[in-house]
């Protein structure tokens, strides 16, 4: 009698609906559970709130006449002129086209050099060897760029280190920074040598989680070193090699101003001037504050529509996506 009874009341309970949690209750829960963790994560939103999420309700000013002295609320409103103004800008297509152009070289030159560093930093079965090289080239990144942009000016000034070694080899010296024909060279090989060892970093660790029992299996199946690459150590870091890209994509026409700046000059703005140079100049020496800003405006919603693109490719073609 007592086993058929409470087997009825098992019956009922489990027939009784489980009570629902509100959000704030499971907050409640999960802020008890990880503690520490949501308290150091705490400055870091705080941050991005700040200075990131805030300072977006000044977007407003691409569609207004701004002007400091009467603040945003009471500059004029203008609507779309801003962006009018910069499509039928004289210098438009020198700097899309300059944009891009660095960005496709970085792209096909820059891309793939730190992933080959840290193939062949694999390879290395010395540890302190390999320690060596990974110091060597991860200097240049704790550099400042204003110190790392005079070292380039003064390395390929026209009686710099590579014109004497030029001259040595009885060949014409060459001014690399005042012509506008070596700028993005120049440029993009700076970038290579400052900042490959840096990125290998995230290519080393996808190469550490690489099963090591899949080598010892292609070994024993008779594959040599390079058979091993191509059918272990590929597959292994293709998905952070696709991630990666798709981030990069998402840069296609985005380029930092600040080495831009630091090495330009009017003899090679022709090459040398990018969106953000220009939005630099526009807006901090000019004060042409709303005109900068639509540019800028436009160039972000140009680099999300190309960050979004590449996703959708990338995950109808190998499923492998940021989201």
């Amino acid at each position: 009698m007592n086993n058929n009874t409470s087997q009825v009341m098992t019956t009922k309970a489990e027939k009784l609906p489980a009570k629902k949690t509100t959000v704030w209750q499971e907050i409640r829960k999960d802020f008890v559970l990880n503690k520490v963790l949501i308290l150091m994560a705490i400055p870091v939103v705080l941050y991005y709130i700040i200075f990131d999420y805030l300072p977006m309700f000044g977007i407003v000013i691409v569609f207004k006449d701004y002007s400091p002295f009467m603040g945003i609320t009471n500059s004029k409103w203008i609507g779309l002129r801003n962006f009018q103004r910069f499509f039928s800008d004289i210098y438009l297509f020198r700097i899309v086209r300059n944009t891009f152009m660095i960005n496709l070289y970085q792209l096909i030159f820059g891309f793939p050099a730190p992933i080959i560093l840290a193939l062949l930093l694999n390879e290395i079965r010395s540890s302190k060897f390999k320690r060596i090289v990974q110091t060597i080239t991860y200097m240049p990144h704790f550099i400042s760029m204003v110190v790392l942009c005079g070292i380039i000016a003064n390395f390929f000034a026209y009686g710099g280190l590579i014109n004497d070694i030029l001259s040595i080899l009885s060949i014409e010296r060459v001014p690399f920074l005042l012509d506008p024909k070596y700028f993005r060279s120049v440029y993009v090989g700076t970038g290579i040598w400052a900042g490959v060892g840096w990125s290998s970093i995230i290519y080393m660790s996808a190469l550490s989680r690489v099963d090591q029992a899949l080598y010892e299996a292609a070994e024993i199946d008779g594959a040599g070193r390079w058979r091993q690459f191509i059918s272990v150590t590929l597959p292994g870091i293709m998905p952070m090699i696709v991630i990666m890209l798709i981030l990069r994509i998402g840069k296609m026409m985005a380029e930092g101003s600040q080495k831009i700046i630091l090495l330009y000059n009017p003899l090679t703005y022709e090459t040398a001037d990018v969106i953000s140079s220009y939005v630099y100049r526009r807006g901090m020496q000019e004060a042409n504050f709303s005109y900068s800003a639509a540019v800028g405006l436009t160039n972000s919603l140009v680099n999300v529509s190309l960050l979004v693109l590449a996703n959708t490719v990338s995950r109808k073609v190998n499923e492998t996506s940021l989201w």
